[in-house]
């Protein structure tokens, strides 16, 4: 039972660090891709219209890897 439990925690592990890479790597494909920087709007001018669309986007993005992944 132990040995499965650890290979299960194991498995999660990857999966969970295959997601954030994934996430990262397709965040910095969209931050190229936009014109601007993208955390200057964000932090410095705090563009609440920015902000909801780029949280849009990583929700959109994190369903697509889980489902990808899962």
């Amino acid at each position: 039972m132990i040995p499965e439990l650890l290979h299960n925690l194991a498995a999660a592990a990857v999966y969970a660090a295959l997601g954030i890479v994934l996430f990262v790597l397709a965040f910095g494909v969209i931050n190229r891709l936009t014109p601007g920087t993208l955390w200057k709007e964000l932090i410095e001018e705090h563009n609440t219209a920015l902000a909801v669309v780029v949280g849009a986007m990583a929700i959109g993005i994190s369903i697509i890897i889980a489902a990808a992944i899962g």
